[in-house]
């Protein structure tokens, strides 16, 4: 028997689909801002959130007929602020730089609007497992669009992935600055983010017109 049913199958796949947190629910933006400047934190954020809310789903899902209506969401919150702090000394552990450059934003997963969502809408009715795939598949999708954007504000404002350079040398001018290209510095602030997400929801429902409010 498969492993994942075709239903199954829907809470993981598409990653653009049409109920993505980011670019049709407007959910996490904050971070999508915050910390793409750079790809390396884009994907660690990714992996955070991932981690975050595949377990808590599952926590949750656990909890879900012996947590009382009344303090459900205090539940909710002590859940997935036990799991932020584990990713967040994990982090420290590890990759010490790293934790310092994404700071406050890795603690603010516990405020993503996009976990308690799912906490809420999903995993409080359904099952360990197909609470497990929902939770990966919503945090994949933020994850990709975190991804795609520290992708292109680094290539661009940078010249670098993952802190390499790939568009050849600025100082030696050797490579496409041998040619006259300039890094693009706006593409490092935070209004850049919101623009390249804006490219990419515009891409989304030009591909699927029912996206598009009538």
């Amino acid at each position: 028997m498969a492993l994942l049913s075709k239903k199954d199958s829907k809470l993981i796949l598409d990653p653009l689909a049409d109920n993505n947190p980011i670019t049709i629910q407007v959910l996490g933006i904050c971070s999508a801002l915050a910390i793409t400047a750079q790809l390396k934190a884009s994907i660690v954020m990714a992996i955070s959130v991932i981690a975050v809310l595949a377990v808590g789903n599952v926590v949750i899902s656990l909890m879900r007929n012996i947590i009382p209506s009344k303090i459900r969401i205090i539940v909710q919150l002590i859940v997935v602020a036990a799991l932020v702090i584990i990713v967040d000394q994990v982090l420290k552990a590890f990759a010490y730089t790293l934790s310092k450059e994404l700071s406050v934003f890795i603690g603010l997963i516990i405020t993503n609007c996009i976990i308690m969502g799912r906490f809420e809408a999903f995993a409080l009715g359904n099952g360990p497992w197909r609470s497990f795939l929902d939770g990966i598949g919503n945090a994949a999708r933020y994850g990709l669009i975190l991804v795609i954007v520290g992708f292109f504000r680094e290539l661009l404002g940078s010249g670098t992935l993952l802190g390499i350079q790939v568009l050849g040398d600025p100082i030696a001018k050797t490579g496409l600055y041998a040619i006259g290209y300039e890094n693009n510095g706006f593409m490092l602030l935070s209004p850049m983010a919101l623009i390249v997400i804006g490219i990419i929801i515009w891409v989304q429902r030009s591909r699927n017109k029912e996206l598009i409010e009538e």
